[in-house]
């Protein structure tokens, strides 16, 4: 061959290889561009139980849309919503709306509720009697000793008739003080909500937020009487102000809220979770 062929050669296979390098690369932009390989990541804290469960149901649906949900668990609750705030989450799950506008209240939060889940009715468990009808003068009663789910184990035991609560009572907040009649004279032991299913046995009954009592492996089907589907108590999604307008919030909120999730919740939890949509 001769040289000024070779070097014809050259220069062909040189144009060649670096229009090829350019090709890709503009090809692998232009589908990155385009949306169709581009993907969103977003980080919910969450409780262990139902609701981490439940998102991590959903996760392969919202893969297919090019959301990549990660689900983290706090061993301390009460740390999701700070972790919000100080933006190391995106979302939680946990809360529902009277706890949030309590803490939203004390701690200056400025969260935005995107959509809610679910309702894990709040129930009244007993290892020493079968009916509330057995609660004797004197019964001890355990109950949470956070104010929104306080508020909301007094009423339960309003609405079963063994007590009454003063009128007025505003901001979902009351306390064993705020009763006004008592007939069975029923104490109170106010015990941190995590407590519950452990002091179980110490008392004669304990009103327990169904999370603990799946987590506890406590059969949710033995309350004696529980919250019914009406219950303001309904857990929440929660962002940051503005947040809940989001393209992947809102599909992730649609994605909780389909036939395919009521089904799963009602399948796996049966009465102790209720949907909420």
């Amino acid at each position: 061959m001769k040289k000024k062929s070779v070097i014809s050669l050259i220069l062909v296979l040189a144009v060649g290889l670096f229009s090829g390098c350019g090709s890709s690369s503009d090809s692998k932009s232009t589908s990155s561009e385009g949306g169709k390989s581009k993907s969103v990541t977003v980080k919910i804290g969450a409780a262990a139980v139902p609701h981490a469960e439940i998102l991590n149901h959903v996760k392969p649906a919202l893969a297919k849309e090019g959301i990549n949900l990660d689900v983290v668990v706090l061993d301390d609750e009460d740390q999701l919503n700070p972790a919000l705030q100080e933006k190391q989450i995106d979302a939680n799950y946990f809360q529902h709306l009277p706890y949030l506008e309590s803490v939203a209240k004390e701690k200056g939060y400025d969260f935005a509720v995107a959509g809610k889940v679910h309702v894990e009715p709040i129930g009244f468990y007993s290892n020493k009697i079968k009916s509330k009808d057995e609660l004797k003068s004197g019964s001890k009663i355990a109950i949470p000793n956070n104010p929104s789910n306080e508020y909301r184990a007094l009423k339960l035991l309003e609405t079963q008739g063994l007590i009454k609560l003063k009128s007025g009572i505003a901001n979902y907040s009351a306390t064993p003080s705020d009763i006004a009649e008592n007939p069975k004279n029923l104490q109170f032991a106010e015990v941190d909500a995590a407590q519950l299913p452990r002091v179980l046995p110490d008392v004669d009954g304990s009103i327990i937020n169904t999370n603990l009592v799946l987590e506890a492996k406590l059969d949710p089907n033995k309350a004696l009487f529980r919250e019914d589907s009406k219950s303001p108590y309904a857990n929440l999604i929660v962002v940051r102000k503005g947040d809940e307008n989001k393209k992947e919030i809102k599909a992730i909120v649609k994605a909780l809220n389909s036939e395919d999730v009521k089904n799963f919740i009602k399948k796996k939890y049966g009465v102790a979770v209720v949907p909420a949509f």
